[in-house]
């Protein structure tokens, strides 16, 4: 019957979701448990830069609030 591929299933699913969950572990691992940003369009880019301009570090993750700002 039809549930007789549910196990088939439960196995393949499984195979696809380890690797997403893994990399994002790893990044949280690699990056201090900041996740990693992407900037798909232009406006995303604009306000990483700017963080990174505002954090004094240099570094878009590592802000420090509105203390920085002048």
């Amino acid at each position: 019957m039809w549930y007789e591929i549910l196990p088939g299933l439960a196995v393949m699913t499984v195979c696809l979701v380890i690797p997403g969950v893994a990399t994002r572990q790893i990044h949280k691992y690699t990056n201090g448990v900041k996740e990693k940003r992407v900037a798909r369009r232009p406006w995303q880019w604009y306000l990483m830069e700017r963080d990174k301009r505002v954090s004094g570090s240099g570094q878009y993750y590592a802000s420090k609030g509105l203390e920085n700002i002048h």
